[in-house]
């Protein structure tokens, strides 16, 4: 991905996180605030799905034609985000979604995780859907920190 595409979706939600503060939620679990509809129902799949390691779920979660940007990859098909990014899950043990801020087809996710050894981990992740099943995902990882398999 580009850096100034990068920085102008950052931008873009800071900006959304500005305006609609007022929907953000408060530290209080997982599936806590999340919308009832569709869209809300896709990002809980997806966090769960990685807490119970169960790939069906996940998939079920998914559009067809489904994207994973992050700092490592850029727009990788759903083949090979289950290959490089699901065994991730074994290293998983729980999400708190701290703030979520949903505007009609997208999504904006700040989160603290843990994985199987305790180590805790904080991203956030932009989402878009179609049709109610998430269509790209670009997961930012936070500072000083990599995702659970990098090893630190």
């Amino acid at each position: 991905m580009k850096m100034t595409t990068l920085f102008g979706r950052i931008l873009t939600v800071w900006a959304i996180l500005s305006c609609q503060a007022g929907f953000a939620q408060s530290p209080s679990g997982q599936a806590a605030g999340l919308p009832d509809g569709p869209n809300g129902k896709a990002i809980n799949a997806y966090y769960t799905a990685f807490e119970k390691k169960d790939w069906n779920l996940m998939q079920g979660a998914l559009a067809d034609g489904f994207t994973f940007t992050s700092p490592l990859d850029d727009h990788i098909s759903l083949k090979a985000f289950k290959v490089r990014c699901w065994p991730n899950a074994d290293n998983i043990k729980r999400f708190e979604l701290d703030k979520v801020v949903v505007s009609g087809d997208s999504a904006f996710v700040i989160y603290n995780g843990w994985t199987t050894s305790g180590k805790l981990f904080r991203n956030s992740d932009y989402f878009t859907f179609k049709d109610g099943k998430i269509s790209s995902y670009e997961c930012f990882f936070g500072p000083g920190i990599n995702y659970p398999n990098s090893g630190k």
